[in-house]
Formats: structure tokens, sequence, C-alpha cells
């Protein structure tokens, strides 16, 4: 059984990630091939009464934003051999972690014609402690290390052809555990996604650090709570 992410749980609000372009169904569902997203209320609140009245800053000031977990299909943690049933939720060097059954693929039309996701960021101030727990994790082991002046990215892909895991290690980041930061969705036409969204919402297309594609990057003041960007597939 190959190890595969199922989806990522984001808290926030679908209808931020609606007034992008993306198809949010009335649970929180954001389908996408591969790896899906899964957009939640802060703990201990509705998704209704978690935000203010401009649909973006969580009321309280203090509840978690972005990235709050992720959720592996065929991986043998907690007991769990064949990751074939439910388990527990663990830790993987602090990220939190449940394992699920497989599931069937789901997809949706996206307006902004989103494919899937192309990788998750992680950030940790130790790149070999957390590529250790996640290949324990997943059997899924380091494939490079890249280094740029004093930061360090390690890779990781779960699965054959599955989700990217890009492990980011600086001097800047405290010790304690790795923490999910942010992501990059693949879209079919990045000048179409970046036109239906705005330039005031999204910046200009860029070339990105891998060879022949552009990125862009969603701007803060959208209220995502994390940094998203959309890249070329």
């Amino acid at each position: 059984m190959s190890p595969r992410v199922e989806w990522l749980t984001v808290s926030g609000d679908p209808d931020v990630w609606r007034s992008l372009g993306f198809v949010v169904t009335d649970d929180g569902h954001l389908p996408l091939y591969g790896t899906s997203l899964r957009i939640v209320a802060p703990a201990g609140r509705s998704l209704v009464e978690s935000f203010d009245e401009s649909g973006s800053t969580p009321s309280g000031g203090d509840a978690p934003a972005g990235i709050t977990g992720w959720t592996l299909s065929g991986v043998p943690l907690d007991g769990n051999p064949d990751g074939s049933s439910t388990a527990s939720p663990v830790s993987v060097d602090g990220l939190a972690t449940e394992v699920v059954a497989p599931s069937a693929p789901t997809y949706a039309d996206h307006p902004i014609a989103a494919m899937g996701l192309d990788h998750v960021v992680v950030m940790t101030p130790d790149l070999e402690r957390t590529s250790a727990a996640i290949a324990e994790a997943t059997g899924c082991e380091l494939k490079r290390v890249r280094e740029v002046g004093s930061m360090r990215q390690g890779f990781h892909r779960i699965g054959s052809g599955g989700l990217i895991v890009e492990l980011v290690e600086r001097p800047e980041i405290p010790d304690g555990d790795a923490a999910f930061w942010g992501l990059v969705v693949n879209v079919e036409d990045l000048d179409v996604a970046c036109a239906h969204i705005g330039a005031d919402r999204i910046s200009a297309p860029k070339d990105a650090v891998q060879p022949g594609r552009r990125i862009a990057t969603i701007r803060a003041e959208v209220g995502l709570g994390l940094p998203v960007a959309f890249m070329t597939p």
C-alpha cells in the first residue's frame, strides 16, 4: 500500500478560499487531485462566529491559523501496521498527524483551474531530525538537500507522484518542534488565475526556482492565514 497525504487541515474561513476561485463544500472540503484541503474553524468556534464582518480575521485574535495538521493513509503509524483503519492522532516531530483508510479520489471544477498541491512547506530548527521522523512515519526517505546561504532545504515525496514536503531550516528558527508554514497550488494557466483573482490580491507572476515554471503569491491582506502561492505545472 502506497503512502499518501489525503488532506491538509487548514484553520480558516471557506468563503475567503471561495473568493479566490476555489470550490469548497459546506463541510469545508476543498477537493484537489492527490492531496485535498480541509478548511476548519479555529478550535471551539463555528466557521460563522470565528470571523469578523470582513470574513478574513479571527474575531478572538488568538485562534490558530494556517495548516494545523495532515492526514495520511497507507502508513504504519500508532499500531496501525497497514494503514487501513483510523488511528489516534499522533505527532511527527510536532506535526499533528492522523491516519485513515485510503479514500477515493475527489475533484472539483475550480474557476481558477486549480489542479493539485505542488508542495507543502515545513519550518524546522533541525532538518535531519524532522526528516528522520517523516521517513520513519511514512517510509519515504529524504530525496535531496539544497543549501542557499544559511538556509537549508530538504525534500520528501510522500508516495509515488505524491505531495512534496519541503523542509526549511534557518538559523533564526527557534528550538522546538517542526511546524507547517505554507503551500503551493498548481494551476492550469497562471495568467488566467491571476486575472481572475485580481492584482490587488495576488502578486504578478515571476520565474520560480524550478526551471521553466512561474509562480505568484496570494497577498497577506486576503486573510488566508498562511502563505499560499500558485504555480504552473
